[in-house]
């Protein structure tokens, strides 16, 4: 996933299972807005981008693809430095929609973001 947001923000897959995903993202120059602290949208980004890699995991590639169709967050807590971890369930599984639930914490557990996201899932043309 060279030259992507992904590599941008510095997201590493911790885990990768059917209607769960586990990521990892550095709190750090990258992903701070300019007051210092870990910036909504790099939330955000690390939320919509488990939703879809856990997407991929449920859907037929060979006939299907998904995108993102909507995703709210709630900022709970600031954050300065050090890793945040994303932990992605799915909530609904449909034939043409996905809704995940993407909760980001800190080092200590701690919540940071609550996130959830639904998956439009289209077939290939």
């Amino acid at each position: 996933m060279d030259n992507t947001l992904i590599s941008a923000l510095g997201i590493e897959f911790v885990e990768l299972g059917k209607g769960k995903v586990i990521a990892t993202m550095p709190v750090n120059d990258a992903t701070r807005q300019p007051f210092g602290f870990l910036h909504g949208g790099a939330s955000v980004a690390l939320a919509e981008t488990v939703a879809s890699v856990g997407a991929v995991e449920l859907i037929d590639l060979d006939k299907e693809i998904c995108f993102g169709l909507e995703i709210n967050a709630n900022h709970i807590k600031a954050k300065r430095d050090g890793v945040v971890t994303a932990i992605a369930t799915v909530m609904h599984q449909g034939k043409t929609t996905m809704v995940w639930d993407i909760r980001i914490t800190d080092e200590e557990h701690q919540l940071i973001c609550v996130s959830r996201c639904t998956m439009a899932v289209v077939p290939k043309r």
